[in-house]
């Protein structure tokens, strides 16, 4: 089965600060391109961390607060307190930045964006930055037209992964939603057939009726 990678999806070429660029100048770049973060990158093109919103705010949390945080506060505290004289992108950042290989299959890259709670992760190829990804660039996929879908089923579970005749099913798909129909040689094929669908990139549900000749499950 062939699977979408981050490749497929990322925003390449992602703006980028130097670690020396100043604090007005971070916050107008994020506020004029409409983006929450910005990846902190090195001559060489090694990305060092990243600078968001969040690492903005403490200049106006701390406004006028010359009295540092007790020695008894969380290190969450303390931590924004430094960044809020912070006046350089190497100040700023946090590092390191959450990443990810170019490589990456898309359902792993759902499961760290989901479940880590993180709302990007840095692309990387041979340890250098060549994108972005967002949950919103994973969202995508399911924009796909049904007719490609309804191809790559046809092509990839089919023809590739059963090397079914065609003549023995069919496939319908509406708004991402597929129908198998017809009847396969063995009961694991059909059972199989589902769950390959069922991967297929923008597949929404899959209704599988197939049918089946022999038994070979027990």
């Amino acid at each position: 089965m062939r699977t979408l990678t981050v490749e497929a999806v990322m925003t390449r070429d992602p703006y980028v600060v130097s670690p020396e660029a100043e604090f007005k100048d971070v916050a107008v770049l994020l506020a004029q391109r409409e983006i929450s973060a910005v990846p902190v990158v090195g001559d060489d093109g090694t990305l060092l961390g990243v600078v968001s919103e969040a690492d903005l705010l403490p200049k106006e949390e701390y406004a006028g607060d010359q009295e540092p945080p007790s020695r008894f506060a969380r290190s969450r505290t303390k931590a924004a307190w430094h960044k809020a004289g912070a006046v350089r992108a190497r100040e700023l950042m946090t590092a390191p930045a959450q990443t990810v290989d170019v490589g990456e299959p898309l359902p792993a890259v759902a499961r760290r964006l989901g479940g880590g709670g993180l709302r990007r992760l840095f692309v990387l190829e041979n340890g250098k930055l060549v994108g972005v990804v967002a949950r919103r660039d994973l969202l995508g996929v399911f924009l796909r037209p049904d007719e490609q879908i309804k191809a790559d089923v046809e092509t990839e579970v089919f023809g590739k992964a059963l090397v079914a005749a065609p003549g023995c099913y069919s496939v319908t798909v509406h708004h991402g939603e597929v129908m198998l129909l017809g009847r396969l040689e063995y009961r694991s094929s059909a059972a199989a057939a589902g769950s390959l669908t069922a991967s297929v990139p923008g597949v929404v549900e899959v209704c599988n009726r197939l049918g089946y000749v022999w038994d070979d499950g027990r």
